[in-house]
């Protein structure tokens, strides 16, 4: 049953404090949000730019008078991390600060006389994202067909470097990109960004334009370029053409050389001299998730200052023991089963980088038919306990793990990690292990292989499950699997499909 909503609630929980004390769990999750502080004359477009980047947005209230709005996403799942990604970094329109937590309401029912603009808005980015015409009243909002698939990109207050894998995290959400060309034209960067759709353009330039990837700095300007197909000659830091793999890197660069990492001279200079109000990248901008992952990557040098490196996942079934969280992201340290919450684990990676790009990825994914929920804990470490307590058992330390991901810092390994799909990467095949092999081992994880492809080395291959969590699930029983002969099977999620 639908819930009406008054404009004229209750004044405490809107104008209440908004102190650290206050906590989002005071509301059940909801897949309607109260979002509060919004600064004066913020557009709906803003307001919905927070949650397009965590799934469909399926309706909005401003309540402009009360510098509020009630925002209703497709699914609980994704309201769910929306709040838990936005607890971890403080949400911001225009600058400044904003409040989000559940709503008590379970679903909006606005009234369309009231609620005009918001709703043509709304429609015109629902027709965006399923790809049809926007029906709203053109005088209200006119969205024309968008005229090309490519945008050209400039980037404003640039004090920290923007790389080309950056940008395809943040725009890769709003469809598939193909290709990306980066340049400095009249001393500002810039790149022409070419989407496989026109729609995806226009759905990205309506959502992102005008945001910042850091908190006040590195705003991006978007518009449509006249160009309908970008030309890539080369596969490098400054192009990139995802749809072919084969291309030269050109000038004798290699494209496994990450130019993106801020050395340490260069981080210290910016931390200690904090350049004009641009915060360290530490703090990052409600730009979306993505963006969040690709400097978690490594791409970016995150300061992580402050940023717990403890995960607490909950909602767990009783089959994700210890040993498969170790698995799935990072370089897993300690992992510790609460001893009155069998369902919830604290888990601890080596820093607040992996923290929070494994958080970004895992959480609301559903794992053996369990949604799980995974945030940032108030934790810096996971004590091991003292020999002889009860809980020894439920404590399980890998720090000394021969089997880690990263064992370098600055690892390239940084830069394949995925969120989770239903491809996986699989590599260290040990000789004379052939597809059958593999397709029976990974049947038996108790999932259903659609599709195998071997690498041309045959160490290599990639294999296609049926769904997001049957690969989630393979992947937990399944990396660091001992094949003989001092060979584990290493096994990550992909970008690439077969």
């Amino acid at each position: 049953m639908s819930s009406r909503l008054n404009c004229g609630f209750s004044s405490h929980s809107a104008n209440g404090s908004d102190s650290k004390k206050q906590r989002l769990e005071e509301s059940p999750p909801s897949r309607v949000l109260h979002i509060r502080k919004l600064p004066n004359e913020v557009s709906e477009t803003e307001v919905i730019a927070l949650g397009l980047p965590f799934g469909k947005v399926t309706n909005i209230l401003m309540l402009k008078g009360k510098n509020q709005a009630f925002l209703e996403l497709g699914t609980e799942e994704a309201a769910i991390t929306m709040v838990n990604y936005y607890t971890a970094v403080t949400p911001q329109v225009r600058n400044s600060p904003v409040f989000i937590q559940y709503s008590n309401h379970k679903e909006l029912k606005t009234d369309s006389a009231l609620n005009q603009r918001a709703q043509a808005v709304l429609q015109a980015v629902s027709a965006v994202q399923d790809g049809s015409s926007p029906s709203s009243d053109p005088g209200v909002l006119d969205l024309a067909p968008p005229p090309s698939p490519v945008l050209r990109i400039i980037i404003d207050n640039m004090f920290y470097p923007v790389t080309l894998d950056v940008l395809q995290q943040i725009f890769s959400k709003f469809g598939t990109v193909m290709k990306i060309i980066t340049f400095t034209k009249n001393n500002q960067f810039q790149a022409l960004l070419q989407f496989s759709d026109p729609v995806n353009a226009q759905q990205a330039k309506l959502s992102l334009d005008g945001q910042n990837i850091y908190n006040s700095c590195c705003t991006l300007r978007i518009d449509f370029s006249k160009l309908v197909n970008l030309n890539v000659k080369y596969n490098n830091d400054k192009s990139r053409d995802y749809t072919r793999p084969d291309l030269p890197t050109g000038d004798g660069e290699s494209t496994n050389k990450d130019h993106s990492l801020l050395g340490k001279h260069t981080a210290a200079f910016i931390l200690t001299h904090n350049i004009h109000s641009c915060v360290p990248p530490g703090a990052i901008s409600p730009l979306s998730a993505a963006a969040a992952a690709a400097a978690a990557a490594g791409r970016v040098a995150l300061s992580g200052s402050g940023v717990s490196g403890v995960l607490l996942a909950s909602n767990l079934n009783e089959e994700v023991h210890e040993a498969k969280l170790q698995r799935v992201y990072g370089d897993v340290q300690r992992v510790k089963i609460l001893y009155n919450k069998k369902d919830s684990a604290l888990i601890q990676l080596s820093d607040g980088n992996q923290a929070q790009l494994a958080m970004s990825h895992l959480n609301g994914q559903k794992v053996f038919g369990k949604v799980m929920r995974v945030t940032l804990s108030k934790h810096q470490t996971v004590a091991l306990p003292r020999e002889g307590l009860d809980d020894q058992l439920l404590t399980k330390d890998f720090s000394g793990s021969p089997l880690h991901r990263f064992k370098k810092p600055g690892s390239k390994n940084f830069q394949n990690i995925f969120p989770p799909s239903a491809t996986l990467h699989l590599s260290n095949i040990r000789d004379g292990v052939g597809e059958e092999d593999l397709r029976l081992l990974f049947a038996n994880s108790g999932g259903t292989v659609k599709a195998f492809k071997f690498f041309q080395d045959r160490k290599m291959a990639l294999i296609q499950m049926t769904s997001v969590e049957e690969a989630i699930q393979a992947l937990m029983d399944l990396h660091n699997y001992d094949m003989g002969g001092n060979h584990h099977l290493k096994v990550s999620f992909s970008k690439s499909t077969i």
